[in-house]
């Protein structure tokens, strides 16, 4: 196995790339083909070739990127962090391979514990028995940080890489609960906030395919809601329960729990918060194959939404833009077998998404392959070209439910296998999935 140490990281890009354009690794690989048109080079930039640069696997780009790349930034390579002498990378000069996936995710992990849930003011994230001590507005606060910070690495990246922090986070906060001393009034503040912890890890093990223990953490949530008397924590609850419902295909359970989320959430002022509940009844009822029903929920919805963002929408609804709304229909009319409007609505998901929320463009960009191909009169080549753009995402996005995703595309193809735009999918898909590029 190569030395990591070996293969050094280039943080001044990353930087350059976080703090300066403000975009993720694929939004930056978006912005890198657009400049490469603007002078007259154009370029198959991907998110995959953005990470190789910050990880130090490619010590310096090739020529027409360094071109590329100097006129985005107003840089010289060397001012961006790469070796301007770069034959070989380290590694390779070495005689070394390049390290498998899951070695560099681990290393990614512990990356993040460091500089992502570590926020926890530094308290240990192992499991001894250690008092916390006094337990105040810092640590509420901590925990709070915590979890938006969770929720921004997820809509980037997906669940793969945050979801071991997330829990090791929540054993800490747990800690503080248990052990730790504090006023009532914290211990009411601190519960609600290990509450939405308890709902954050439990969205990151539902998105890893581990519907039990998101149950669980949903169920954990509720419980310190009503301990704490929270009843947006608690509409959140139910909110959560209701999807997994839906996923876990238990219809009228879905329903009934985003019922509750409706009756929880009515006294609380925000709109859009019960817009989201609405669509969320939607779901359960298209999976029970009630079109009246879904149509109804679905129009209340839309309704609510339309009265705008209000100073009681809860910071964790940020997620649910135009493009959410968009794609959450599309899902209803895909479980109604309602393909044509289903396929229309997941392309406004994505355009209205743009590049933020990488992790559900993703999923709507799937759906959209899946729909063109399985609908009466289907459309192979831009099943294809959609899929393709799924394939873009990844590695850089992270998650069981894009790969299951990946799965179903390639079931829909299947039939039109064929098709060279199609077989050419199927080969690029087959070289991702044995090389373990898309491995969560």
């Amino acid at each position: 196995m190569a030395d990591r140490r070996s293969a050094l990281p280039n943080s001044v890009l990353r930087q350059v790339r976080e703090d300066e354009f403000q975009m993720s690794r694929m939004e930056f690989a978006a912005a890198v083909r657009r400049a490469g048109e603007e002078i007259g080079e154009p370029v198959g930039c991907q998110a995959r070739l953005v990470a190789a640069w910050e990880d130090g696997e490619v010590g310096c780009p090739r020529g027409v990127y360094r071109r590329i790349l100097t006129r985005m930034t107003g840089r010289s390579m060397a001012q961006l962090g790469f070796r301007t002498n770069p034959a070989l990378s380290p590694a390779r000069a070495a005689g070394a391979v390049v390290e498998p996936r899951e070695e560099r995710d681990s290393v990614e992990r512990r990356d993040f514990l460091s500089d992502g849930a570590g926020v926890l003011l530094g308290l240990p994230f192992g499991r001894d028995n250690k008092a916390p001590g006094k337990v105040g507005a810092t640590h509420v606060r901590a925990v709070t940080q915590a979890v938006a910070t969770l929720y921004a690495r997820d809509h980037d990246h997906g669940s793969a890489q945050v979801r071991r922090a997330a829990s090791e986070s929540l054993h800490t906060a747990y800690r503080w609960l248990q052990n730790g001393t504090y006023s009532a009034k914290t211990e009411a503040r601190l519960r609600s906030a290990v509450g939405a912890l308890s709902i954050a890890a439990g969205w990151l093990s539902y998105d890893s395919g581990r519907s039990g223990d998101a149950h669980s953490l949903y169920g954990e949530a509720l419980a310190a809601a009503r301990i704490a008397d929270d009843p947006e924590l608690e509409a959140h609850a139910f909110g959560c329960l209701s999807l997994l419902a839906k996923a876990q295909g238990r219809p009228r359970e879905a329903i009934v729990a985003a019922q509750g989320a409706q009756t929880v959430a009515r006294g609380l002022g925000s709109a859009r918060l019960l817009s989201l509940f609405h669509m969320r009844e939607a779901g359960g009822w298209a999976l029970s194959g009630d079109a009246g029903a879904t149509d109804r929920a679905i129009v209340q919805a839309h309704r609510l939404y339309s009265r705008g963002p209000a100073d009681a929408d809860p910071v964790w609804l940020g997620f649910y833009a135009p493009g959410e709304l968009a794609g959450l229909e599309s899902l209803a009319r895909a479980a109604l077998g309602q393909h044509e409007r289903a396929a229309a609505g997941a392309e406004q998901a994505v355009l209205l998404h743009g590049g933020a929320f990488a992790r559900n463009s993703a999923l709507y960009t799937a759906d959209i392959a899946i729909h063109h191909a399985v609908r009466d009169r289907p459309e192979p080549e831009v099943a294809a070209d959609a899929a393709g753009r799924v394939l873009a995402y990844l590695p850089e996005v992270r998650s069981d439910r894009l790969l299951q995703s990946l799965h179903d595309v390639a079931g829909a193809l299947q039939r039109h296998s064929r098709v060279p735009a199609v077989a050419d999918w199927f080969e690029e898909y087959r070289s991702i999935t044995t090389t373990g590029g898309g491995r969560a």
